[in-house]
C-alpha cells in the first residue's frame, strides 16, 4: 500500500507517516493542497488521506480535482469538521470514508484497508447481464444497450451491490453500510442522493426500469414486465 497524506500540520502528518511506517506502508506528504493535487496527479497511490481546511486548495476543491481524474482512486477525508452536513458534504463529493478529528490510529489503519478491499472487484465475474445492462467488474466499465455508461467510483460500486443482490430488497441502511462502510443517519439523504444519480444513468433514458424504491424498506434492482 501507498498513500499520501495530505494535511498542513506538521505534528499530525509526522505521526500519520510513522505509524504507516510502523506498518510497513510508505507514504509521501503534501502541506497544502497544490502540493497534493500535484503529487495525486503525478504519482501513483493505493488511498489518500485528505484533509478539508488546507491552505492554498482547500479538501472540497482538491477531491473535485482528483475525482475529475482518478475516479477510482480511494479517499479518505481526516479532518476536525464532525458535523452531519459536513460529513454528507465528504461523501458527495466521492469520499471513501470520513473520519474526524481526534482519532485513534488503529481505527485508521483498519478504515484504510477496508477501503482498499471494497475497492476490489471480484475477479472471477468476467461481467453481468441483466436485461441490456452489462457490467465488467474487472474493467469498472458499464454499457446499456451497447452506450458507455459513465459512472463515479461510488455509483459503480452501488450498482455492482444492486447486481449481486438482483431482486432482493435492500434497506438504506444495509446499502450505507456495505458501499461507504458507515452507520445510516437518518437525518441525512446521502444514500438517496446517490441512487438518484444512480438511476438518473441506468435508468433515465431507457425504457425498461431497473431501480425500483421498494416503500418502507429501500430499494431493488431488477427487471420487471
Amino acid at each position: 500500500m501507498r498513500v499520501l497524506i495530505v494535511e498542513d500540520h506538521l505534528r499530525t502528518s509526522r505521526y500519520l507517516q510513522k505509524g504507516l511506517k510502523e506498518h510497513l506502508i510508505s507514504s509521501d506528504v503534501a502541506n497544502d493542497g497544490q502540493e497534493g493535487l500535484f503529487l495525486a496527479m503525478n504519482h501513483s497511490y493505493d488511498v489518500i488521506i485528505l484533509d478539508v481546511m488546507l491552505p492554498k486548495l482547500d479538501g472540497w476543491s482538491l477531491i473535485k480535482a482528483i475525482r475529475a481524474n482518478h475516479p477510482f482512486l480511494p479517499i479518505l477525508f481526516l479532518t476536525a469538521k464532525d458535523n452531519v452536513a459536513d460529513r454528507v458534504k465528504g461523501f458527495e463529493l466521492g469520499a471513501d470514508d470520513y473520519l474526524v478529528k481526534p482519532f485513534a490510529f488503529s481505527e485508521l489503519l483498519a478504515r484504510l484497508r477496508a477501503i482498499i478491499r471494497r475497492n476490489q472487484p471480484n475477479t472471477d465475474q468476467q461481467s453481468i447481464e441483466i436485461d441490456d445492462l452489462i457490467i465488467h467488474p474487472h474493467h469498472y466499465r458499464v454499457t446499456r444497450a451497447n452506450q458507455l455508461l459513465n459512472l463515479t467510483a461510488k455509483e459503480f460500486m452501488l450498482l455492482l451491490l444492486f447486481a449481486n443482490r438482483l431482486g432482493e430488497p435492500l434497506s438504506r441502511t444495509y446499502i450505507a453500510q456495505e458501499v461507504w462502510d458507515i452507520h445510516f443517519d437518518c437525518d441525512t439523504n446521502v444514500i438517496d442522493v446517490a441512487i438518484k444519480r444512480l438511476r438518473d444513468k441506468i435508468d433515465k433514458n431507457f425504457e425498461t426500469k431497473l431501480i425500483h424504491t421498494v416503500r418502507g424498506v429501500g430499494y431493488v434492482m431488477e427487471v420487471r414486465d
